[in-house]
């Protein structure tokens, strides 16, 4: 089967797609050759999110110098740190970036009136916080923008829960693209070198994972890298679980 072929011999409907064979395919091809078979193959409207987190500029700079126009979709929850909202800023004017932003329904100060500061509540607690500011307002803008792929940065290094990251897989009815999936931290390293792009700025505090400021603690702070995200209780906040 050729690298970008989408479906098995014989199939004619979208949901037949081959992910197995296309994945094994795809292994073969580089990073900007994946992305160049999924705009080009894989059905429209095509998006990407980004978190704009600690390596975030690299799939920002690789899916924009193939298709610049993009839309970009970056979910506010309203509690990030001044330097992710200073860091978007500042890439979505050096890359152009088509961005989109995504929030909840009710305001942060509305929802802690209501709930209290639910990521202190325990797993439950940031399970509902995560479904309303981040996963709710995700599938909005999936929606709005009525997204049939869906480009991700997600890569299998960066923690045990996302170690069999596919290539290509599916996530809420939609085809999901991991282009980087199999890079190393060696590799994305090397990408930022070689165009000049920035890491996230906490990166020199000992930030290795970034998310909201009240649940995101620095390597300096806990040791331990299980505890860098939500106390330890996960390290996942649902918006790239699979079906």
């Amino acid at each position: 089967m050729s690298a970008c072929a989408l479906r098995s011999p014989g199939d004619d409907a979208f949901d037949q797609i081959d992910l197995e064979r296309l994945n094994e395919a795809w292994c073969g091809l580089s990073a900007i050759q994946r992305v160049e078979c999924a705009l080009d193959h894989l059905p429209g409207p095509h998006v990407m999110s980004s978190s704009f987190g600690m390596q975030s500029a690299v799939m920002l700079h690789l899916v924009t110098r193939v298709e610049p126009e993009i839309p970009v979709i970056f979910v506010d929850t309203g509690y990030h740190f001044a330097e992710t909202y200073r860091f978007v800023d500042e890439l979505a004017e050096r890359l152009s970036l088509n961005l989109r932003v995504a929030r909840g329904d009710t305001s942060p100060a509305w929802q802690e009136a209501r709930y209290g500061k639910r990521w202190e509540q325990g797993h439950e607690g940031i399970r509902g916080y995560n479904l309303q500011n981040k996963v709710r307002p995700m599938q909005q803008a999936l929606n709005e923008l009525a997204a049939a792929t869906w480009f991700s940065g997600l890569r299998r290094s960066q923690a045990a829960s996302r170690a069999d990251v596919a290539l290509i897989g599916r996530q809420w009815q939609r085809l999901k693209i991991h282009p980087i999936a199999d890079w190393s931290d060696r590799e994305v390293h090397s990408y930022l070198q070689q165009h000049g792009l920035p890491y996230h700025p906490l990166r020199e505090r000992g930030f290795l994972s970034i998310g909201d400021w009240h649940t995101t603690r620095s390597i300096h702070e806990v040791g331990d890298e299980d505890k860098l995200r939500f106390f330890g209780l996960t390290r996942e906040c649902g918006l790239h679980e699979s079906e």
